[in-house]
């Protein structure tokens, strides 16, 4: 066998291992946002709604709150995966929560950004999944909207805060919506049917453009019912 003949299926190897590996985490992230969907109670899939519809309309007028608590999350979920790495998730779950909450006040501009940074990342990367990109490069859509979602807050502040707490307020109702619409198709007393399921897993669009939708009719409406209000 020639040297040129190996590295091509070398390089071919490679991209089939990249491409079952981006095809996979991909599917492993939809895998968790559906299992947390068909978790939830009636009561639980409300509450998110409204609580999802609050934080839509008015993130803007209370964004110093939802900050600490986004940043909390972040740390939660931070600190949970490195001591899972550690071997002890809870205390390091509890630890990440602890720091970044404390963090958050004193840096909330910081916090803002990387807050707005990761919503910036989470609907370029849907985007990117949307349009039947490449899937192991989905990383790079995030990255890219990483980087823009975290500039704009050096740029225009009141953005920012528009663009993360639209899309945290987007993703409850989103969810809450899902999961009472997953529990009528599964209610007893009437034939099961998949499909949500269907729609869900079998449309790359859905999911991102339910949550791109939502975050800027979001920010639009945070846009008109904050104007004139002052940083």
């Amino acid at each position: 066998m020639s040297f040129s003949l190996l590295l091509a299926r070398t390089a071919q190897h490679l991209d089939n291992l990249n491409v079952e590996y981006g095809t996979k985490y991909v599917l492993r992230v939809l895998d968790y946002i559906w299992q947390q969907t068909s978790l939830l109670t009636w009561l639980q899939a409300v509450i998110g709604i409204a609580f999802g519809v609050i934080i839509l309309m008015y993130g803007w007028k209370i964004y110093k709150t939802l900050t600490v608590i986004g940043f909390g999350l972040l740390g939660l979920f931070l600190g949970q995966w490195v001591g899972t790495l550690l071997q002890k998730p809870l205390p390091g779950a509890i630890i990440g929560c602890a720091l970044l909450v404390i963090l958050a006040i004193p840096l909330m501009r910081w916090a803002v950004a990387i807050l707005g940074a990761v919503a910036g990342a989470i609907l370029a990367a849907g985007i990117w999944h949307s349009c039947n990109l490449p899937q192991e490069f989905v990383w790079a859509g995030a990255l890219t909207g990483f980087v823009a979602g975290g500039m704009i807050s050096f740029v225009v502040f009141k953005l920012s805060v528009m663009l993360f707490t639209s899309l945290a307020g987007t993703s409850l109702i989103v969810i809450g919506v899902l999961s009472l619409i997953y529990q009528y198709e599964n209610m007893p007393g009437r034939p099961a049917t998949m499909h949500l399921n269907h729609l869900y897993y079998d449309n790359p669009w859905f999911l991102p453009l339910l949550l791109t939708g939502g975050t800027i009719l979001g920010i639009l409406i945070q846009l008109r019912s904050g104007k004139g209000s002052k940083e």
